[in-house]
């Protein structure tokens, strides 16, 4: 069967139209009909009711569902399998959401080199429904997102029990200020805990939508906001950066996403260094800073 025929299947499953689907596979929806009457013919069986709310699946459908997802996964994992590298046994291929890839992706490749050094690495960084469909589709073995939501034919496991803190560069300060408040876009979960916690702070003049940037952007410009408690620990250790006494935290949970019939001897490694390098990140500071210490230039230069 042509593999194409089994993506527009999908596609159309998760658009709940043929229109949409067209759309986002970027071709016309006549070309998408013809896929679906293709399939149809070859099932013997019709997969679809299209009405004016777009496309539902018969029963027929419902049950080529599961079909079609392994179809794909297989044929993606079969492509990766002939592109495996000289000297590599086979290839994994991970996606980050982009306000979590750091320092988790870099830490989970170091590791990997050590302890499945027969694997190839592919990564890529991305929006979470993206890379969620990625897994689905089985071009993407692993996907490291916030909050995903339970999909059929995928599996969720749990990495870092991370939290957003109110951090600021002035010392002491008890209280946001305004005026200098940068607000971190973590989602739609987060904008709405935000708006109950600070509702006067919804129209700050600094929005930064991807987490390393409003970091960067705070300890260059000065000012607070919210980061992940993480990436900020060694900023905090070197008084770079002072936690807001009694503000609220939030908090922002990564999990690892993967087929149900992913292969084990490929995404049992990957998830095994994937947890190593997350309870790294979530490990206390070995010299935690003294209230009132003064650190020199030279110790101040810490990862960001």
């Amino acid at each position: 069967m042509d593999i194409s025929l089994a993506r527009t299947f999908l596609e159309i499953v998760a658009a709940g139209s043929f229109l949409r689907a067209a759309e986002r596979l970027h071709v016309t929806q006549t070309a998408v009909s013809a896929r679906v009457r293709s399939l149809e013919d070859e099932l013997g069986a019709r997969l679809f009711v299209r009405n004016k709310a777009g496309a539902t699946l018969t029963p027929a459908g419902e049950q080529f569902v599961r079909h079609a997802r392994q179809l794909v996964q297989v044929w993606e994992r079969a492509r990766h399998q002939v592109a495996v590298p000289a000297g590599r046994s086979s290839v994994l291929t991970i996606g980050c959401e982009m306000s979590l890839w750091d320092p988790l992706l870099l830490d989970w490749l170091l590791r990997m080199r050590t302890d499945a050094p027969q694997l190839a690495l592919r990564t890529e960084v991305g929006f979470p429904a993206d890379l969620i469909e990625q897994v689905m589709a089985g071009s993407l073995d692993i996907a490291v997102v916030y909050a995903p939501q339970q999909r059929p034919g995928l599996r969720i496991e749990l990495l870092i029990e991370e939290k957003l803190v109110l951090v600021t560069t002035r010392r002491g300060r008890r209280a946001i200020d305004p005026s200098d408040y940068v607000y971190v876009d973590w989602g739609p979960e987060f904008a709405a805990q935000h708006a109950l916690a600070f509702p006067e702070l919804g129209n700050a003049g600094v929005i930064a939508g991807l987490g390393p940037l409003g970091r960067e952007y705070i300890l260059a410009a000065g000012g607070s906001g919210y980061i992940r408690q993480a990436v900020v620990r060694g900023h905090l250790e070197h008084g770079r950066l002072h936690r807001v006494p009694g503000a609220p935290e939030f908090l922002y949970p990564a999990y690892a996403v993967f087929a149900e019939g992913a292969d084990e001897a490929v995404v049992a490694p990957a998830l095994a260094a994937l947890k190593q390098a997350a309870k790294g990140a979530m490990a206390p500071p070995s010299r935690p800073a003294r209230r009132g210490s003064i650190v020199p230039p030279a110790k101040r230069r810490g990862r960001a």
